[in-house]
């Protein structure tokens, strides 16, 4: 497993809650810090750099009052779509943000300009090419964006795409995709991933900015309501069914797609995004309190474990001590006579 040095030591349970766009704001990351979590949030959540420099002066502020509290990030989008990037990168290596998310392309030089002030980032992909540039790019993390996600999520397995990254890559690995309960942080850990990303699940606490029918809309949900889709920003995302009816159209004949913008929020507030995760979520808590939750079903989970009656130990098992048998060969249709 590897942590880097910003977080080492620093955290309560291996999570991000993650930068959510239009729903992370400074109270759900400064609760989620003082809880013991990586608190996130975009950039482009406040329409200025002006407005954004303003949150990142607030958060260190309220956090300054708290010196046990873990570290914040903010997220970047490396993509042309993205008129501030070069902005907002300034204001990040100004106020030393501890933690960048990248995402929708990973580039060396905000690699570079982070690395040096001692920060360090962590890069979204959806797959295995994505996962080699940002490695090549020099990221300190990668987050497997797997299948279930909100937002631009993937569609590959985490079974899947951590055994693959972690093939090549030595550095974290952050995995996402329908984590919403503390037995899921333990399977995140159990598949190879150093720390597990949750944003739908934060996504339904107070603090979250978005609206509260939007709220109620995920306690409504399962996970068969979510419609993964290019049409509403351009780039293959999850949405809520629900939301589409909302607004007069048909999921199942959604408009064509556009061109990708992600400074426009227009599309985000009318059609409402969220994850599979959706189908465990019942209640509207307090950040505090859900941080609480996970932690509590992380402990009962590893002390479950600590019990499975098939411990990992050769020969401690009955199955263990059967004999290795090798499965019948399959005989070819030529083999057997058959045509």
């Amino acid at each position: 497993m590897s942590i880097p040095g910003p977080l080492a030591g620093r955290l309560r349970l291996p999570v991000i809650a993650a930068p959510m766009f239009l729903g992370s704001g400074p109270d759900l990351v400064v609760e989620a810090c003082r809880a013991g979590l990586v608190g996130t949030f975009p950039a482009l959540n406040q329409r200025t750099s002006e407005g954004y420099e303003a949150w990142l002066d607030e958060i260190s502020s309220r956090l300054s009052a708290h010196p046990s509290a873990a570290p914040f990030g903010v997220n970047l989008v490396v993509h042309t779509s993205n008129p501030r990037l070069a902005a907002d990168l300034e204001l990040t290596v100004r106020h030393r943000v501890p933690l960048v998310i990248t995402s929708l392309g990973a580039a060396q030089e905000v690699v570079a300009a982070v690395h040096a002030y001692g920060g360090i980032v962590f890069h979204d992909v959806v797959n295995l090419r994505h996962a080699r540039k940002a490695a090549a790019a020099g990221v300190d993390g990668i987050v497997a964006v797997c299948a279930g996600a909100g937002g631009h999520g993937g569609t590959l397995s985490p079974f899947a795409l951590v055994a693959e990254i972690r093939s090549f890559y030595s550095g974290t690995i952050i995995l996402s995709g329908a984590i919403s309960r503390g037995e899921d942080i333990v399977a995140a850990r159990a598949l190879g991933a150093d720390l597990a990303y949750i944003g739908t699940r934060f996504l339904a606490t107070r603090e979250s900015l978005v609206d509260a029918a939007q709220k109620q809309m995920m306690i409504e949900a399962g996970a068969a309501d979510i419609l993964y889709t290019p049409a509403i920003t351009g780039v293959n995302a999850n949405f809520m069914r629900q939301s589409l009816l909302r607004h007069g159209l048909d999921p199942d004949k959604p408009p064509q797609p556009g061109r990708l913008d992600m400074h426009e929020a227009k599309a985000w507030k009318t059609v409402w995004s969220a994850g599979q995760g959706v189908g465990t979520i019942r209640d509207i808590p307090t950040v505090a309190a859900l941080c609480e939750r996970l932690a509590a079903e992380y402990a009962a989970t590893l002390e479950r474990l600590g019990n499975d009656p098939f411990p990992a130990v050769p020969g401690a098992s009955p199955l263990a001590a059967k004999p290795a048998t090798s499965p019948p060969r399959k005989r070819s249709a030529a083999a057997s006579g058959r045509r």
